[in-house]
């Protein structure tokens, strides 16, 4: 009988050790089924509304979101192209304006000049290993996201059938509850999905809107920019900032202020009316708990990391308090 915890401890941290060795194979798996759920809102939608069967409306979707995308890209890539061009030629004269404003600031007169001390030769050297582990990097982010999306579109094909194979694992007494959970899960977390897209969509117009009545350069960039920030909630949105404003400070410190000002209104609207009004029948996180998952997981996993970390918040919330709370804590009996 002693021997059993001893057992349990071990086969813990056995998968604890296994899951980490396939923590990519995991994040891949993951980010599949939140593509999938995404997929599935509107394929609900249109076979309640048009009695279709599961493929016909995943072809639908499929179709649609193809067409959608070739409008849009038709209307605005050519436009982002030559705006993404000019950033990269901006740059240089930005970096400028920085080392000016900088040198101008009482008491980091000297930094501008430290910096350019501090590099070297030898430091530059390793630059191209860097820039080759980076362009691997991309290319692995490729696959891990063409796998991502094939799968998504499988799971979104047949979700009943992977669903039988997680309660197949379960045991048989917990099988009605689980697939409970599974239903709960999914419904929370495309309500998060579809409130966060709807949330973006109206940073990006408003943004973009905001920028060219205030007739900044790069308007549509830095709208998109701050549109698509808007997923990673806390961080994404302050970051997504800086591009605005760096670019209206080439114009003028003014329009640098005006473009900050606007940002900030935005952002707060979004983040205390848009986001909490479309999520309030959904889930609902904690600012605390949103930050400390995406600094972990963008800590243990980068980039891929920190844009799933809300997702599966969403997900262990839901478990959490159906199952840590209302399953163990609720019936938990003093002895």
């Amino acid at each position: 009988m002693q021997a059993r915890p001893l057992l349990g401890a071990l086969a813990l941290v056995v998968l604890g050790l296994l899951a980490w060795e396939l923590r990519w194979v995991l994040l891949v798996l993951f980010g599949a089924v939140v593509l999938a759920v995404a997929l599935d809102v509107p394929i609900t939608f249109l076979r309640r509304r048009l009695r279709l069967n599961r493929p016909t409306a995943l072809m639908l979707v499929l179709a649609v979101l193809l067409v959608a995308g070739t409008w849009l890209g038709g209307l605005l890539l050519p436009e982002l192209m030559e705006q993404i061009q000019q950033f990269t030629q901006l740059v240089p004269r930005l970096t400028q304006r920085l080392a000016q404003l900088i040198s101008s600031l009482p008491g980091l007169s000297n930094w501008e000049k430290q910096l350019m001390e501090g590099f070297s030769l030898e430091r530059l050297q390793p630059l191209g290993g860097q820039l080759l582990g980076m362009a691997g990097g991309a290319a692995n982010s490729t696959v891990q996201v063409l796998l991502m999306a094939l799968l998504a579109v499988l799971f979104a094909l047949d979700p009943r059938s992977h669903q039988g194979l997680v309660l197949a694992a379960t045991p048989s007494f917990y099988r009605p509850r689980m697939q409970t959970l599974l239903q709960e899960c999914r419904e929370a977390l495309g309500g998060w999905l579809a409130g966060m897209t709807l949330s973006a969509v109206v940073v990006f117009l408003t943004t973009w809107a905001g920028l060219s009545l205030l007739k900044v350069p790069l308007a549509l960039l830095s709208a998109l920019v701050c549109g698509l920030l808007t997923f990673v909630p806390t961080i994404g949105p302050t970051a997504a900032t800086v591009l605005p404003v760096a670019v209206a400070l080439l114009v003028s410190p003014a329009k640098m202020a005006q473009v900050l000002v606007m940002r900030l209104i935005v952002q707060n609207v979004e983040a205390f009316l848009i986001t909490p009004l479309l999520l309030s029948r959904t889930v609902n996180l904690l600012p605390t708990v949103a930050l400390i998952s995406q600094l972990c997981l963008g800590a243990l996993l980068g980039l891929p990391g920190l844009l799933l970390a809300l997702p599966l918040v969403v997900v262990l919330q839901v478990l959490g308090e159906e199952v840590l709370v209302k399953d163990v804590m609720d019936t938990w009996q003093k002895p």
